[in-house]
């Protein structure tokens, strides 16, 4: 298979925006409200928003293109939790995979590239927020080294939802 991890760059935010959306709803969809799911996506996802998130220096967006198209994609951010200590602590804020992608390798070629680049950064811990239910993406990242730090808030359209932080050394 033919795969190339890189940077997200201005012409990708369309495309970027419809997986984005695609891949958040095809993963939370089935377990939240069709109102809830509408107006995170409606606020998080669009050309114009992933256009200012690719431009935004504090933020390292990443694609994995397969045969031409988009199969996934990572976001790196700079950021801090009250939970964890860290001088220069990084979020690996996304982390999505096409469906027709999963278990191809997709997801552990966009985790090596996001470590790479908090490293190159020079983050101290790097973290993410994953839902409690989301059980896939856990055993994803524990074998990727994430271990259990702490919990936060993850606001879904009107509801409260708890994601685990996990953290390691990048």
């Amino acid at each position: 298979m033919n795969r190339t991890v890189r940077a997200a760059v201005a012409g990708d935010a369309g495309a970027l925006a419809a997986l984005a959306e695609r891949t958040f709803r095809d993963t939370f969809g089935a377990h939240n409200s069709a109102a809830n799911m509408d107006l995170h996506c409606a606020c998080t996802y669009g050309a114009a928003i992933q256009a200012d998130e690719i431009a935004d220096p504090e933020r390292t967006t990443l694609v994995a293109e397969t045969a031409g198209r988009l199969a996934g994609y990572g976001q790196l951010r700079w950021s801090a939790t009250p939970c964890l200590s860290a001088i220069r602590p990084a979020e690996i804020q996304r982390l999505y995979v096409d469906r027709p992608w999963h278990g191809r390798g997709v997801a552990q070629a966009l985790m090596a590239r996001l470590l790479a680049a908090a490293r190159e950064r020079g983050a101290d811990l790097v973290w993410l927020g994953v839902w409690e239910h989301n059980l896939r993406a856990r055993a994803f990242y524990r074998k990727a080294g994430f271990a259990e730090a702490g919990d936060h808030v993850f606001r879904l359209g009107d509801e409260d939802q708890r994601d685990l932080v996990l953290a390691r050394v990048p």
